[in-house]
């Protein structure tokens, strides 16, 4: 059980990775106005996205739900569990509009400033501060 901890733990480090860097080349991209700059970040975006984020988030879930269904981890806790999984089906959903936006920048359709990408990368460091507490403090 220890392994599928630490494997559940250094997927969820790469995903993290990916949610923590991808919006930050959003805001490059967003500030970008040249068809070198522009294509350069289609390519980083791509590759982080379906090269290192996807997979770490795959990974992460399944090696967590292993945990859960394989070893009961959570099922019997109290709310902190059912708050820890609320944050993380949030996360899948920020997972999922990353794709969304990464489509907009490839076919050229971004519609947002590079200051909306500022305070949209905010979000997976507030998630991973609670889901940190929560399964670690458990406070309630």
């Amino acid at each position: 059980m220890l392994w599928l901890k630490a494997l559940h733990l250094i997927f969820m480090v790469t995903w993290f990775a990916g949610l923590f860097y991808l919006p930050r080349l959003f805001v490059y991209h967003a500030m970008s106005d040249d068809a070198i700059s522009n294509d350069r970040f289609k390519v980083m975006e791509r590759k982080l996205f379906y090269g290192i984020m996807t997979p770490g988030a795959v990974l992460t879930v399944v090696f967590g739900l292993w945990m859960v269904f394989g070893y009961g981890l959570g099922l019997d806790s109290g709310g902190w569990f059912h708050a820890k999984m609320a944050l993380i089906l949030a996360l899948i959903g920020y997972h999922i509009y990353c794709r969304k936006l990464l489509l907009d920048f490839k076919h050229d359709r971004n519609q947002r400033s590079h200051v909306y990408f500022r305070w949209f990368n905010e979000a997976p460091v507030l998630a991973l501060i609670a889901i940190i507490i929560l399964a670690v403090v458990r406070p309630f």
